[in-house]
């Protein structure tokens, strides 16, 4: 069974859940690898030690908008002094 995802990389991402995200590419939901490895085995109740061969191979790979690689320094935002007068 050969399936396609999508993988994305953010070593920097906030929480440690999105640094590494796996995603079908048409759905975008998160794969459940149990649940495929438990489809190929089949419906019988039991135990079993399983072989899971991965194979990787990159296809395509998009690269990272400039946009989202910037980060914001909020004490170089300068704020209009009309706001500053309203606070």
């Amino acid at each position: 069974m050969i399936k396609h995802y999508i993988l994305s990389l953010n070593p920097t991402a906030k929480h440690d859940w999105d640094r590494c995200i796996l995603r079908d590419p048409l759905t975008a939901k998160r794969p459940d690898i149990a649940k495929l490895i438990a489809e190929a085995v089949g419906a019988d109740t039991g135990s079993y030690l399983v072989s899971v061969n991965i194979q990787v191979e990159v296809l395509e790979q998009a690269a990272v908008p400039y946009a989202e690689q910037l980060s914001l320094n909020i004490a170089e935002v300068s704020v209009p002094s009309q706001l500053r007068e309203v606070a």
